[in-house]
This record gives structure tokens, sequence and C-alpha cells, in this order.
């Protein structure tokens, strides 16, 4: 079965030391599980990625027409970035990320589903806050440092854990209505802006939403949890811009 743990690499990061693990479990067979700790925080695990698959197949599903530019903002382990690329309709995706040691591990394959991104000339790195990206006048800045007052078709986020379990403080104000509006200058009419949280539907960041879009809804993702013997979930949010 091999080693049961290995630390694969621990670095300095913008906001604390980030470390990516892998261990088995014997009695859920000979898999890897790949984890991924800020600091003591646990941020993210490759046991549970039902929700992130899900987070780009509602978003995108929701989303109209072809040809269509995507960015995810939050690489973490990939799985929302490679599931978005198996929608054919995807012809770019931007992969926005802030932590430069997460983005490493996937260019040097660390990490299962580099491989994917890394082959795919749809997909791109780039390294930077989507939080200041998002309210960045597009005609200056934007998601794309290549093409300042880009538009895109959908824009998926998966960083904080919920609108009010928040992994640094810097990022409470995107969740009003003020920065959703600034964000949404960067969605093309119509398209659609989808959001993973940890935590069920919160009453208040569907109000900012349904101030800046339309057809706003929250899907609930569940999945088994083999640690606690039951039904675990998390949520997606989706959100049309109007158009």
């Amino acid at each position: 079965m091999g080693r049961l743990f290995e630390q694969i690499d621990s670095q300095p990061s913008v906001i604390g030391e980030i470390t990516l693990r892998r261990r088995k479990i014997p009695a859920l067979g000979d898999r890897d599980i790949f984890e991924v700790k800020l600091g003591e925080e646990f941020l993210m695990s490759s046991m549970f990625v039902d929700a992130e698959i899900a987070l780009s197949d509602i978003g995108l599903g929701a989303t109209e027409g072809d040809n269509l530019s995507v960015v995810v903002g939050g690489l973490g382990l990939g799985y929302t970035a490679v599931a978005a690329l198996k929608h054919l309709r995807v012809a770019e995706l931007l992969v926005v990320e802030y932590l430069e040691p997460v983005i490493g591990w996937h260019q040097r394959e660390f990490v299962p589903l580099g491989k994917d991104l890394n082959a795919d000339a749809r997909s791109r790195y780039i390294h930077g806050s989507f939080f200041d990206m998002a309210v960045a006048d597009p005609a200056s800045g934007g998601f794309d440092p290549e093409a300042p007052g880009k538009a895109f078709d959908t824009i998926l986020l998966d960083i904080d854990h919920s609108p009010r379990a928040l992994l640094h403080d810097s990022s409470a104000s995107f969740y009003t209505a003020e920065n959703l509006t600034l964000m949404a200058r960067q969605l093309k009419p119509r398209g659609v802006f989808a959001m993973w949280s940890n935590e069920g539907e919160d009453e208040n960041f569907m109000a900012e939403l349904n101030k800046v879009f339309i057809d706003v809804d929250c899907h609930v993702v569940s999945f088994f949890n083999p640690f606690q013997n039951r039904e675990s979930f998390n949520t997606v949010y989706v959100a049309r811009k109007p158009g």
C-alpha cells in the first residue's frame, strides 16, 4: 500500500505557511488523499470534491452560448477548473490564484490534476488576488492582465469557506451589492456568477445577490461523509447578470 502519510511541500505564503500533504486511509482503500493546510487550518481535501465539481457544472449549465470565456477564482486542488474544461463549450479558462505555491504545485504536477490543466491549451494560470481583480476598473485591469476590459461568460468562485467564514478579513467587503456590482462589469450581458460555500444558504448574501443579479438560486450538493458515516452538504450559489 505504500506510505500512509507524506508531506509533499510546505512554503510561506502571503497569508501564512501553506502545506500540501498526501495520505492513505486503509479503511478507504488504496486511494491517495491530498490535503492542503494553511497554518493549522485545513483548507481542502480531495476526499470531498463533489461540490467543487458541481460549481462548474451548475455555473456552466446556466451559461448560455458557445465559445465561452470562463474565470475560476481559487485553484485549490484543481477540481473546479478541470470540471470546467470538461465542458466542450469552454474556449478559454483563466484560473486566478493568490497563493503562488499553489500554482507551483500544479505546474510541477505535485497534485494529480496539474497534468490535466497543464496539458489543456485553453487553461491559463493567473497569479493575483481574485478579490482585487474583481473590483478593479476593467478599462485598466480586471481578471485578464493581457486584455484589460475583457468581459467573461462565467465567473466561478471557490475561495472563502462561506460569505461569513473567510480565509482573510480583506475579502469581507466583496460579499456586498456594491462590490458584486463592480465584479459584474466583467460579465457579459446574461453572464453567470456562481460560488461555492461550505455552509447552508445565507439569507443576507442571497439578498445582496438579488440586488445585482437575476435568476438567483442556491443549490444544495449532498455527498457521503465516511468520517461521520452520514450525508454532508455544501452549497452552490448561481446568479445571472441582466441583459
